[in-house]
């Protein structure tokens, strides 16, 4: 006697040997002796033998129709015998029974099971359901192969395009386009990213940057709604001074200006006047909408992606020739000893004489000229601020040097600042093609550090009060200098040890910074209220939506930065081959990473294990790849002899090795199409949560 039975959904046959109540034990046919339940028994038989049973049930249930089994089926509850039965005669043979068994198991969307062996026929409209369902999906399959031979043999299907950036970065592991990109990656064995190049689906290394940013941070684009610059209501005194700005010449958002008084008089006080649209724009308000959206402006060289729409800027820019709103903060120094005897805010008018553009002026105010040397050439509207300039020159100097006696030890910002001018763009904004030119200007240049120092005490001052009236802020902190402390976000006023303050408020570019604009309301409740201003603030102390705020701007802002990186190394990249340059000399800053002596790039070389941090090197360069951002070099010679100081690294090294990494990809071609599916079955759907 033999037994054919369900062993976890596995039908198996063998020998019986004997029988229990509950139990059955069988012998299989590789000699294995195993227990089987009574209630797995599924069948007895006597012929075939059991080894020739299974396979020939198997070949008999392949050749059956489903749509007849389906037909022929009792419209109750069945047995796979009562099937065999009505498909096949009424004297089944054993064969035809399990025949009919391996065919209501293999199709659960005609036939629900029912218990062991029992089968229920599925509804029509059930089954029509599921019919349809498994057509779609053999239609979306032989999609999915198409469109992996197309991508494959070097043509991209339109829809594959279309998602090109959500398939890389964002993928959704079980859209066909995603499997179609992965299935011809694996055949072709080739890498995503080439695949989808020799595809033609990347035809423009600056635009697939670019769309990628926008298809991250901006999917609706970088257009404005209509909005309308909000007037200012107060009646704002006229304050009695001649301000100037300090910007570049690409600056449209002119957030800060500075006045002085009472020079030679000995007692001088700086002002620092910052554009108001905190007197205008109201939490919650149209404006404040979208600059909560956007929380910055994006830079990135030849181009830029404003906070906020041009017209609200133009009408709180502080634009030369205009009496603008600001919010002014009034230092007084003894103009001897340069110690601070005074300040004091105020929400006032400031009178803008000019607005100097430092790229123009570099060459011009000079620490020789600010220190009384003549030169050639100076517009009598520039020799008439010397006295002024001078003297924010060497204020700034006297706050810097301040700040490093709390921090402990000087700054070492020894390398240059790079800047990016593209030439030739015709348009609203680059195509990747635009020759450039990058220049470099050093750190601490004396209308830099002026503009710095008024900044850093502007913003340490605002922190120190606002925490004073007991009203939350936006402060930046960090608690050492020590190697891996990072700088933090945080609504208390805590010390800022790479600054060297006792706080530090980011409260000076309102109309580029969404949490500027923030600590800008906040303020001008202080200058209104005073102690009372906890009261009238917008934001209350452990005010949730204020730490939303913070969580959402470091967020976009640490976006950004990396964008602009990204497209900095980009231009950079078509730098070196516009200039036909193969060979630099850097330094060694960790492990196998390397700094460009005279260009912004960080890159990963061979042969520098080994050799010290800061070891000066001849790097020959390899290939570009213009979408990874990846170059690679190797070592030629080093330049310098060892160090007595390797380990000696400038502030900042560690922020630019993150710099030579290449482009990552969210891509995965080694993860089984199966395994996604499942993942994305057990997902729970987020609006159920």
């Amino acid at each position: 006697m033999h037994i054919l039975f369900d062993e976890a959904g596995k039908l198996l046959t063998g020998r019986l040997l004997s029988e229990a109540e509950s139990s059955l034990q069988v012998e299989l046919d590789s000699g294995k002796r195993v227990k089987v339940k009574a209630a797995n028994a599924l069948l007895r038989f006597d012929k075939p033998a059991p080894g020739q049973l299974m396979p020939a049930a198997t070949a008999l249930a392949e050749s059956m129709e489903l749509e007849l089994a389906y037909e022929f089926a009792p419209e109750d509850e069945f047995g796979f015998a009562d099937l065999a039965h009505e498909y096949f005669s009424d004297n089944a043979t054993t064969t035809e029974q399990v025949a009919a068994l391996i065919c209501l198991q293999g199709a659960p969307h005609y036939f629900r099971r029912a218990g062991k062996g029992r089968y229920k026929k599925a509804p029509p409209d059930v089954l029509a359901q599921a019919l349809a369902a498994m057509e779609k999906k053999k239609q979306v399959q032989a999609q999915i192969e198409a469109w992996a031979a197309e991508l494959a043999a070097g043509t991209c299907p339109e829809p594959v395009r279309q998602q090109l950036y959500k398939i890389l970065f964002r993928p959704d592991k079980n859209a066909p386009e995603y499997k179609a990109v992965v299935e011809a990656a694996r055949t072709s064995q080739t890498a995503p990213l080439d695949l989808l190049q020799n595809a033609g689906a990347i035809h423009n290394a600056y635009q697939f940057h670019w769309q990628r940013f926008l298809f991250d941070q901006f999917p609706k684009g970088t257009g404005f709604p209509p909005l309308q610059a909000p007037v200012i209501a107060d009646e704002l005194p006229l304050a009695p001074v001649q301000a100037f700005s300090i910007d570049d010449s690409a600056t449209t958002e002119i957030d800060d200006a500075l006045s002085l008084q009472g020079l030679g008089q000995g007692s001088v006080t700086l002002g620092i006047h910052i554009a108001a649209p905190g007197l205008a724009v109201l939490p919650e308000g149209a404006v404040d909408q979208v600059a909560r959206q956007r929380l910055s402006t994006v830079y990135m060289p030849g181009h830029k992606v404003t906070m906020l729409p041009d017209d609200v800027v133009q009408a709180y820019t502080l634009m030369e020739g205009r009496d603008c709103p600001a919010v002014s903060l009034y230092v007084t120094f003894d103009e001897a000893t340069l110690a601070i005897t005074d300040s004091r805010t105020a929400l006032e008018r400031v009178p803008i004489a000019i607005n100097l553009r430092h790229d123009q002026l570099d060459e011009v105010i000079t620490e020789a000229w600010l220190d009384g040397t003549p030169a050639a050439d100076v517009k009598p509207e520039i020799a008439a601020l010397q006295p002024s300039l001078a003297f924010l020159w060497r204020l700034a100097r006297h706050l810097k040097t301040q700040r490093e006696i709390v921090r402990g030890k000087p700054e070492t910002f020894n390398r240059p600042d790079y800047t990016f001018r593209l030439e030739g763009v015709a348009g609203d904004e680059p195509t990747g093609d635009e020759r450039v030119l990058i220049t470099t200007r050093k750190r601490g240049a004396p209308l830099d550090l002026m503009v710095s120092e008024a900044m850093i005490l502007a913003n340490s001052t605002w922190g120190n009060w606002l925490n004073e009236c007991g009203v939350p802020g936006v402060y930046r902190s960090q608690a050492s200098l020590q190697p891996g402390v990072k700088v933090r976000m945080g609504t208390k006023a805590q010390p800022h040890a790479g600054i060297g303050v006792k706080s530090y408020a980011w409260a000076t570019s309102p109309l580029r910074r969404y949490v500027d604009l923030v600590n800008q309301w906040q303020i001008i409740a202080c200058a209104r209220h005073g102690k009372t201003a906890a009261l009238a603030a917008p934001f209350k102390p452990k005010d949730a939506n204020l730490f939303g705020v913070i969580g959402a701007f470091d967020a976009a802002y640490s976006a950004y930065n990396g964008f602009q990186n990204g497209m900095e190394r980009y231009w950079t990249l078509r730098y070196l081959r516009q200039e036909g340059i193969t060979e630099l000399t850097a330094t060694l800053i960790k492990d196998n990473l390397v700094r460009a002596d005279t260009l912004p790039l960080v890159l990963p070389v061979l042969g520098a294990e080994g050799l010290p941090r800061g070891a000066h090197l001849r790097v020959k360069l390899g290939e570009i790849d213009d979408i990874t951002l990846d170059l690679h070099g190797t070592v030629t010679e080093r330049l310098d002899l060892a160090l007595e100081n390797a380990d000696a690294t400038e502030e900042g090294d560690t922020e630019d090795e993150d710099l030579g990494a290449p482009l990552a990809l969210a891509i995965d071609v080694d993860e089984p199409q199966g395994e996604a599916t499942a993942q994305a079955a057990q997902t729970p759907d987020p609006a159920g949560v």
